[in-house]
């Protein structure tokens, strides 16, 4: 019995105990120095321009978890939709916007 309770206690332990998932959500910092919000909008996660030139502007809603998310991006500046995907490790996101998921531009964000 004292078995069955102590396999018990391990096992609920080790359910609470899974791999933190790295959030999207939150202010980052662009690699052209302005700020994007991601938060959550319609079961995805919208980037919003916060300051700079296109301020107030929505360019990218991605889905996804565990750090790795896809989706669409737009650049501000030619109003374009590219394929897009983000993925964040610690304070940085990886963002990247691919033409035929063949022409692909990358950059990296800071999270602030």
């Amino acid at each position: 019995m004292m078995r069955h309770l102590m396999l018990a206690a391990a096992a609920t332990l080790f359910a609470g105990a899974s791999i933190a998932a790295e959030p999207i959500e939150g202010s980052w910092k662009t690699a052209s120095g302005e700020t994007a919000i991601i938060g959550s909008c319609g079961g995805a996660y919208c980037v919003t321009l916060k300051t700079g030139k296109h301020a107030g502007k929505q360019i990218g809603k991605l889905s996804g978890t565990n750090g790795t998310y896809t989706g669409q991006i737009t650049d501000p500046a030619n109003n374009k939709t590219y394929s897009g995907s983000g993925t964040v490790n610690g304070n940085s996101l990886q963002m990247k916007g691919c033409v035929l998921k063949v022409l692909c531009k990358s950059q990296t964000w800071t999270r602030i």
